[in-house]
Formats: structure tokens, C-alpha cells, sequence
């Protein structure tokens, strides 16, 4: 077969798979492109899944007339000039690729319009083929208006899903615009139906009540810290606010939604113990990083990045949550209706006020003025002035601190009163208006764990020698697996030593856990760290000792002293994380005396 060269319609085609292959690529690309172009009110409007029609209005610099014809050829952009720019990059979308892969594979219509033009201008291109072009009249800012997706390749369409799914795709996007840039106000609008609003404001609080709603917004943690060469701010979601999937993570490095392997091991560490095991926690911040310490043009989708220190980056986040997290008041509430949730962290109290107002959407004037927002239909402009009306608007205020009120703090302890045990497992406590019951296990299970742990910290682990020492027998694997990881095995207490052809003599173990199986317990450890490749060798012994302490712990149906429980509780309350076990599992519940009441029918 001879070899020739392909026409450039089919080029253009082949290219545009590489930025569109589906509805949500294309908003996710205009949507950038507005960003950009400095918009602070920007509609998206879809139908049919975004399949048949796309409609995006922004209100930003627009695009010179002389300059269209070139903005939907390959390569074009306003944002680099040589090889040399990608260094210090800071725009969203910077590789001239997204106006000709769209207009490669649909009906486009644009309408723009730039501060210094008296008309706009109305340009249509299919297929990659110019239509035609004339000067209307028309606010400044930008319109794309997408038709009939992949309507001259066939192939491709039918690769995509359902318009529901193709519309929950889109959706998805938005939701991380929206969060990634809350100084701008979205408009989003499905098949004739307002979805989401945002008011522009710059409160990311705001924009996280109106995409996860109320209970995940009263369940957040602030964060905001400073290092060198980045900054972080923004809110992570307390130990109640999680999933089964990393669907709640939410980061964003310098206002582009990304996803990194460093940034969420670092918050899923900082979370170990204060989740269930295959949980994943909620978390919304943004990360300002000097553009020279990144490398964005990784991957044609610009979802992923490297970093010039990651380490560095992995330690600083993973303290900053971890100390977010540390020290607050963490109890899960046993509401009256008999299901569980996280009562309000009562060192940041926000009260949500509810006011008979319209939402401002002119919060910041010169920001968010819908007048500039291009409309170029009379029935847009209706639906918007219907919807504002149903937002409603999201006011906090700081309430009062009630730190002296929390349980755990140490100088709260003389008023702590022991009640009682039940069934054996449970010890019921009161304090203030408030009666908490622990779970003397988790409770157990927890202070043995920081000790050994505090001990590993500060070199301090203790070893107790067994006489006689206990022989194992090794296959060729395991022994491997002792060698290689000899030094934790020994910083963690144990004395192994070869005793001869394929068996070791484990002489001692860690004292803390003296009453456990050395075999047992080092054949845990060797199975976690053959079966955990993907985890380092401190995560897998840091699981491995959680499951000692639990193995030692005091079980459930176990009756202990009041003198024991107080003891118990006492230590407990010193921890930087009491509220939660090794594995994630409360510690403690707590009723209110409100709620008691309430079930006996004593306050309505």
C-alpha cells in the first residue's frame, strides 16, 4: 500500500479527538477560554446532553474582528508567543487547540463584540469550513453557540452515551469551575431548566452550599496556610462529610481543577484515622504556586501536572490538614430520628441566617454585572430574572466561640461525671448538657495506639525479650521481605536474628504488646508488606501496629473498674485525635439533654 499524505479536513478531524471527545469537552474548553478573557458572568445553557446544542455568553474582553478567522486555526493563541512561555504559563487554555477541533467536528456560530468596537460580529464555520460573517448589534463580551456535535463523524457519535449522561458529564465540569473560580458567577441552564447559580462574590463557602447543599457546608473546616514558593486556602470536610471514592476531593493549583496523586495521598494520610478504612474525604482548596515550579503541559486534558518539589509539597499539605483536623471537637451527635451526624464543630460555630431578601448579584459592581452579560435571546433574560428569584441567598455569620465548653480539654476534666457501664462494652458519661457514651474498645484500641506511636516518633520503643525466643520458618520470599525491611522492623521493637537454614529466632517483640503472638504478629506484618507494594514500608507497619493495638486492646462484653474507665477516659482526652480508633471508627457518640428530652416529649 503506497503512502500518502491526508487532506487537511481529515488532519483537522483526527486532531480534534485529541481535545473533543465528548459535550463536556467542549464547555470545559469555551468555558476556559471565557475565564481568560477576564469574564466575571458567564451562562451555559445545553440541550439534549449538550449534543445537539451549546450555548456559551460571557462577558469578557471579546475577540477583535481581525483576529477570528485565525483564533480557529490549529495552534492559534493570545496566550504564548515561543517554547520558553510554557515555563511561567497561567492561563487555563493555552495551546490553540480548542476553536479548531470544535469547529472541525460541528456547526459553530460566534458572536463577539470588544469594548473598542461600535458592532459585533457574527461568524459561522462548520465542519471546519467558513459560512459566512456580518456585523450586528450585540453587548461586549462573547457568544458560542455549538450545534450537532460530531454530526460529520459518525464513528465518533455513536461512542457517546445517553444525553443524561453526557449532560452529568458537563455537569461535573461546571460544578469544578464553579469551585476552582468562585470570584465568577455561573449561570448553568439544562434544557430550558436553571441549574446552578453562583453569585460571584469570592465566598467559596457560598459555592459550596449551592453544589453539595447544606449539610456539607455546616460540616467544614477552614484552612489557610502559607509556604515557600505556595500558599494554600480554602476548607476540608470533617471525618462525617465523606464517600466511598475520591469523588469529594476538590483541589485546584492556580484556578485550574486538577488531579494529583501527591495532593491526594497527602490528604488521605492526613485523614488515616480519623476515616473508615475505603473512605475519602470532602475537601475544597486552592493552591497559588509560582508557575515556574510546575509543568502543566503534561497531558492534552491539562488534568494533571508535576511538580518541581514534590515531596515538599506532600509534607506541607499532609500537616496542614492533619493540624486542621487535631484539637477540635469531633463527636458524632445519636440524633433523635436514630441516625448519626456530626454536630457542629464548636471551635468555628457558623449560624446560617436566612433573610427575606433577593440574592445581590452585584456583590462586587464592578465584577458581576449581568447588564454586560451577553443575551442574545429575549427568553434567556426571563429565565434568568425567574431564577434568581428561587436562589437563596447564603449569609453566615461568626457565632459565639464555645471552646471552654469543649469536653476534651484538660481542664474540663473535674467536671466530667463516670455514670455507669452497659452491656459490658459501653461507658456513659456526662458534661455540661451533653451525655456521651464511649466505646471502652475503640477507647482502648486508640490510647495504645499513640503510645507506641509517640514512642516510634521519639526513638523511645521498648523491647521485651522472650525466653526462649520463638523460631519461625521462612520461605525464600519472607526472608527477603525480613531482610529488606530489617531496620523498621527493629526501630519498631522487634530482635529477629538468623537461626539457620531458612529459620529466624524472633528474641523480642514490642513491649507495649508483650501479650501478643510474636509469631502471629510478625507474619501479619510480612503478609501486609508483600500484599501493600503500592504503600511505603512505614504506612504498612503504621497499619500493622493499629492492628496490634486492636488484637490488645480491651474487648467489648469485658467488664473493667470505674477506676479503669476513668483512667481510660483521662488518657484519652490528652490525644491529639481521641474521637476516632486506628481504623476510623468513633470513639464516642454523644445526646444532648435537649434531644432526650425531645423523645420524651418534654420540649416540643
Amino acid at each position: 500500500m503506497s503512502i500518502r499524505l491526508l487532506d487537511q479536513s481529515t488532519i483537522n478531524k483526527i486532531a480534534a479527538g485529541e481535545v473533543v471527545d465528548r459535550p463536556a469537552s467542549v464547555v470545559k474548553e469555551l468555558v476556559e477560554n471565557a475565564i481568560d478573557a477576564g469574564a466575571n458572568a458567564i451562562t451555559v445553557e445545553i440541550k439534549d446532553g449538550g449534543i445537539s446544542f451549546i450555548r456559551i455568553t460571557d462577558n469578557g474582553c471579546g475577540i477583535p474582528s481581525e483576529d477570528i478567522e485565525i483564533a480557529f486555526k490549529r495552534h492559534s493563541t493570545s496566550k504564548i508567543r515561543t517554547a520558553a512561555d510554557l515555563a511561567s504559563i497561567s492561563s487555563l487554555g493555552f495551546r490553540g487547540e480548542a476553536l479548531s477541533s470544535i469547529s472541525a467536528v460541528a456547526q459553530v456560530e460566534l458572536v463577539t463584540k470588544t469594548a473598542d468596537s461600535f458592532f459585533a460580529t457574527r461568524y459561522r464555520i462548520n465542519g471546519g469550513a467558513e459560512e459566512g460573517r456580518e456585523e450586528i448589534g450585540a453587548p461586549e463580551g462573547t457568544t458560542f453557540i455549538v450545534r450537532n456535535l460530531f454530526y460529520n463523524t459518525p464513528a465518533r457519535k455513536k461512542f457517546l452515551k445517553t444525553p443524561a449522561t453526557e449532560g452529568n458529564y458537563i455537569s461535573n465540569v461546571i460544578e469544578q469551575l464553579c469551585l476552582s473560580h468562585p470570584e465568577i458567577s455561573f449561570r448553568y441552564i439544562v434544557n430550558n431548566q436553571p441549574k446552578i447559580q453562583t453569585m460571584g462574590n469570592n465566598n467559596l463557602k457560598d459555592v459550596i452550599y449551592v453544589i453539595y447543599g447544606r449539610e456539607t457546608a455546616a460540616n467544614l473546616i477552614e484552612i489557610e496556610e502559607s509556604f515557600e514558593k505556595f500558599s494554600v486556602k480554602g476548607y476540608i470536610g470533617k471525618p462525617s462529610v465523606s464517600r466511598g471514592n475520591r469523588s469529594f476531593e476538590n483541589y485546584y493549583i492556580n484556578g485550574r481543577y486538577i488531579k494529583s496523586n501527591i495532593i491526594s495521598k497527602a490528604i488521605e494520610e492526613a485523614y488515616s484515622g480519623f476515616l473508615m478504612q475505603h473512605k475519602y474525604p470532602f475537601c475544597a482548596f486552592h493552591i497559588t504556586i509560582e508557575p515556574e515550579q510546575l509543568d502543566v503541559n503534561v497531558h492534552p486534558s491539562k488534568m494533571e501536572l508535576r511538580f518541581a518539589n514534590g515531596n515538599y509539597i506532600f509534607d506541607c499539605i499532609r500537616q496542614l490538614v492533619y493540624d486542621a483536623l487535631s484539637h477540635r471537637e469531633l463527636i458524632p451527635k445519636a440524633s433523635v430520628d436514630s441516625h448519626i451526624e456530626h454536630k457542629p464543630d464548636t471551635s468555628v460555630n457558623y449560624t446560617r441566617v436566612h433573610e427575606n431578601i433577593q440574592p445581590d448579584l452585584t456583590v462586587k459592581e464592578e465584577k458581576t454585572d449581568f447588564k454586560n452579560t451577553r443575551m442574545p435571546e429575549p427568553f434567556e433574560t426571563k429565565r434568568s430574572e425567574e431564577y434568581s428569584k428561587k436562589v437563596e441567598p447564603v449569609v453566615y455569620k461568626q457565632a459565639e466561640l464555645f471552646d471552654d465548653k469543649m469536653l476534651l480539654r484538660e481542664e474540663n476534666k473535674a467536671d466530667i461525671s463516670v455514670i455507669g457501664q452497659v452491656f459490658d462494652t459501653y461507658w456513659i458519661i456526662q458534661y455540661e448538657e451533653n451525655m456521651y457514651i464511649i466505646d471502652q474498645h475503640a477507647a482502648h484500641e486508640k490510647v495504645l495506639f499513640e503510645r507506641f506511636m509517640k514512642d516510634y516518633r521519639e526513638c523511645a520503643i521498648t523491647t521485651q525479650y522472650l525466653s526462649p525466643p520463638s523460631v519461625i520458618s521462612l520461605t525464600g520470599h519472607e526472608e527477603d521481605l525480613i531482610k529488606n525491611n530489617m531496620q523498621y522492623l527493629e526501630n519498631c521493637g522487634f530482635a529477629i536474628e538468623p537461626f539457620g537454614g531458612n529459620e529466624y529466632a524472633v528474641r523480642g517483640i514490642p513491649a507495649r504488646f508483650s501479650a501478643a503472638d510474636p509469631k502471629d504478629m510478625l507474619f501479619e506484618i510480612l503478609d501486609a508488606l508483600d500484599e501493600n507494594d503500592r504503600k511505603t514500608t512505614s504506612e504498612v507497619i503504621r497499619d500493622r501496629i493499629a492492628t496490634m493495638a486492636c488484637k490488645a486492646a480491651v474487648k467489648g462484653n469485658n467488664r473493667i473498674s470505674y477506676a479503669e474507665a476513668k483512667s481510660l477516659i483521662s488518657e484519652l482526652m490528652k490525644l491529639d485525635n481521641p474521637y476516632n480508633c486506628p481504623h476510623g471508627r468513633p470513639t464516642m457518640i454523644s445526646m444532648s439533654k435537649y434531644d432526650i428530652e425531645k423523645k420524651f416529649k418534654r420540649v416540643l
